[in-house]
């Protein structure tokens, strides 16, 4: 079944399009599906907020069971937990650099517990130049490169090295390993941080966490058993890119984007009023730019910013006026292209548009 029925035609035809929305009560069945998963093989969850940038969101992923929050960026973190009622623990999972950035970091390690990552000296020596004076330490993990090819130190003795630094660094305390590896990359996990705990902790260093993360992976999560976090970003809302993986199926799409026809020029042909500001150019490896829930016969094939182009095999029985539901190829970035989503369910006896908080938030 396809059609996410939670949304009515009444409250679809309050909306004025293109619009992002947000089924609640999908999204819940998310969080605790692998919750329920992660408390099960003992391993605590971080959801990565990238995804929905909503503090209200982030409310509910702790309310499940999740320790705290994964941002990217100092100022996401800084919006979260001014909007959040129970975030209380957040790490930063980026290299952070330049002395504005630093200083602000200074203030939020004042209002949560914060922890950051590091895969060079030159990160670890700015952090610790800020924090040296600071009556609370800050906890910096290693990140380290398992596969993906991105930041991250290369090998355990890397880690190793770097893990010592930072335990010989005033202002700063070891906080334990990081890594973002790519899907199915559970055995790298698992023979990189089995090694590199072992060494660090030979040189009496404990290695109190170690954390990974990524959607289309997290139900093998398990599979590196020396893991004791896990950092799910897009598993709460999901996207076409995972239903093409096997990890969900369209009935687990929170998100969607409401369009309208606005033309309807060939037999096999029409535009709507979402295009590559809403739906945006990621393709990630997948042809077209989004499915068209209900119309397996339809391609969105093209994108110019305000249009988007729909074919069909043959007649593409649409008019003027229809409005159609799409699941956006990608939905992170899909969050981060409007001031505010359309809500309903958990409860909520209408639709409601709800702020992005951190929409922006990339400095």
């Amino acid at each position: 079944m396809e059609v996410l029925v939670t949304f009515s035609p009444a409250d679809i035809a309050e909306i004025q399009t293109p619009a992002v929305l947000i089924d609640l009560d999908v999204a819940v069945a998310n969080i605790r599906r692998f919750q329920e998963y992660a408390d099960s093989h003992a391993l605590n969850v971080r959801p990565h907020i990238k995804t929905h940038k909503l503090p209200a969101i982030a409310d509910l992923q702790i309310a499940a069971g999740a320790i705290g929050i994964t941002c990217q960026k100092v100022s996401e973190a800084e919006a979260m937990v001014s909007g959040s009622r129970s975030i209380a623990d957040v790490l930063i999972t980026y290299n952070i650099v330049g002395a504005e950035k630093l200083q602000r970091l200074k203030a939020l390690a004042t209002r949560v517990k914060l922890s950051v990552v590091a895969d060079s000296v030159a990160i670890v020596d700015g952090l610790s130049a800020a924090f040296r004076d600071e009556a609370q330490p800050l906890t910096v993990l290693v990140e380290c490169d398992t596969g993906a090819n991105r930041c991250g130190v290369l090998t355990p003795d890397a880690a190793t090295s770097l893990a010592a630094y930072i335990h010989k660094m005033p202002g700063l305390v070891f906080g334990g390993l990081m890594t973002y590896p790519p899907a199915g990359g559970e055995a790298a996990v698992e023979a990189f941080m089995r090694v590199a705990k072992v060494d660090i902790e030979a040189l009496g260093i404990k290695v109190p966490v170690i954390t990974s993360g990524g959607t289309p992976s997290m139900m093998h999560a398990a599979e590196a058993p020396t893991t004791t976090e896990y950092r799910p970003g897009t598993y709460v809302y999901n996207d076409r890119s995972l239903v093409s993986r096997g990890t969900c199926g369209w009935e687990d799409c929170a998100l969607t984007v409401l369009a309208t026809v606005v033309s309807v020029p060939a037999e096999n042909r029409a535009i709507i009023d979402a295009g590559s500001k809403v739906l945006t150019s990621d393709l990630l490896g997948l042809t077209g730019y989004g499915h068209v829930l209900g119309r397996d016969d339809i391609a969105i094939d093209q994108l110019s910013e305000e249009h988007g182009r729909l074919i069909s095999s043959g007649p593409i029985a649409l008019s003027v006026g229809d409005k159609i539901r799409i699941v956006p190829n990608h939905a992170c970035v899909v969050t981060n292209m409007v001031d505010a989503v359309s809500v309903i369910g958990n409860g909520l006896l209408r639709t409601e548009a709800w702020p992005v908080t951190a929409r922006g938030m990339v400095v």
